[in-house]
């Protein structure tokens, strides 16, 4: 069966480079940091004191304060970022079958803000103090339903959980059942609220987190020599795919083609990634043989690039197995340095900087690039902006477990 092409039509964003797409994009080309001290709790007596929040943003702008009250902070970024994109790329279900219109969004904790405040009530007042929202608030999949509720979108609905790789795998299952003619349109990305008290405190534990917290807006700085580790961000990010045959019949603007999707597992540990990086480097070849391009096609490739001591430095291990001598002259660059991670929705939140690199023929840097790693010797496109043409991209994301998600996404061409 001939598989159908799937354009992306519209893009929504949520972050703590900015609540719109081109604030976003106006950030990250700047290489701006938007790392800062906590604010969403006190963090004086933790190890870490410092993430990217989405400052600014306030879900009564978008939605009644009654239903606001009743939904975890990550579904309204979801809702958010999901409807931003659906008015993008002018999408409306009246003029629609919303049969054929899907939801994916992925997260890798959920309703954890949710879990933490509701689990305060139950040991402080009591359980009849539990809010009967709990449940609904808290499970992963609420952000697709209520995504499909606003929008009357009945089409494939569901969510996506494989930690920070949770995004990019809502974006490559939206892809595959485009592909299969099993819906005309599909809104997929993901959303993720966690900078909480327990979040923070669970990850800095293990010794995961950067500790700069006198000089934040230095502490994310993928395969720079002196990294010592991620900083936690929130935000959502969601695209609206749609088969290429229903985009141009609705006449609707197309920013670029997804094209190809790979995904393997390390099999290897629970937090740390394969020492030879042959989950990564698996997954990336399977993006590229399904996207039918070799290693030389590819113009850059924005890089899980979480500012670890072991991820950048295997990462790399892996760039250059799959991408041979190519893998020194083909840019390489991480949106984590300005936004921090994401967690599972840093997989769409970045390949939505990927086509916009192809839109604007502009590369966003990796900052914070002030000492190179011996182990680490790619063109990291160190701390100002590249202006050059992008063709292809290659988007990877990693998450604990051991599952790898690596997304092709080319500029459109007729043919």
């Amino acid at each position: 069966m001939e598989r159908r092409r799937v354009a992306i039509t519209g893009m929504g964003v949520i972050t703590p480079a900015g609540l719109s797409l081109e604030e976003f994009w106006s950030n990250c080309l700047g290489g701006r940091s938007c790392i800062a001290r906590i604010t969403h709790f006190d963090p004086t007596n933790f190890a870490v004191q410092i993430a990217g929040e989405a400052k600014g943003f306030n879900p009564e702008n978008y939605m009644d304060r009654i239903e606001a009250r009743k939904l975890d902070r990550f579904v309204q970024l979801a809702i958010v970022a999901a409807e931003a994109a659906a008015r993008d790329a002018a999408l409306s279900s009246d003029k629609e079958d919303p049969s054929r219109i899907g939801v994916v969004i992925g997260s890798g904790v959920g309703g954890i803000g949710t879990l933490e405040a509701q689990h305060t009530n139950l040991m402080t007042k009591g359980p009849a103090r539990v809010s009967p929202y709990f449940v609904p608030m808290m499970i992963v999949d609420m952000a697709s339903g209520m995504v499909s509720m606003r929008g009357g979108f009945k089409g494939p609905n569901f969510a996506t959980v494989s930690a920070c790789a949770s995004s990019a795998h809502a974006l490559g299952e939206a892809f595959r059942i485009l592909q299969h003619g099993d819906a005309d349109v599909m809104l997929a990305g993901g959303a993720e609220a966690s900078v909480t008290p327990m979040t923070v405190a669970g990850f800095a534990s293990m010794k995961a987190l950067s500790r700069r917290n006198d000089e934040p807006a230095r502490a994310s700085r993928p395969f720079d020599k002196d990294r010592d580790g991620f900083v936690l961000g929130e935000g959502a990010g969601v695209l609206v795919l749609e088969t290429l045959d229903h985009a141009r019949a609705r006449g609707a603007r197309i920013y670029a083609e997804l094209a190809g999707y790979g995904m393997s597992a390390d099999a290897h540990h629970m937090t740390a990634p394969d020492p030879q990086g042959e989950g990564a480097a698996m997954a990336m070849r399977l993006a590229l043989k399904d996207a039918g391009l070799r290693p030389a096609d590819v113009s850059l490739i924005n890089a899980h690039g979480t500012s670890t001591p072991y991820n950048d430095q295997i990462e790399t291990v892996a760039i250059k197995a799959v991408f041979g001598e190519h893998a020194y002259h083909v840019p390489v660059n991480s949106t984590k340095s300005i936004v921090g991670h994401l967690l599972g929705a840093g997989g769409a939140v970045e390949l939505i900087g990927c086509v916009l690199s192809i839109r604007d023929g502009r590369v966003h840097p990796t900052i914070n690039y002030e000492n190179p790693d011996p182990d680490c010797d790619l063109d990291y496109v160190p701390n100002e902006a590249r202006a050059m043409t992008v063709r292809s991209v290659l988007s990877n994301s990693f998450g604990f477990g051991g599952h790898n998600v690596s997304l092709v996404v080319r500029a459109y061409e007729e043919r």
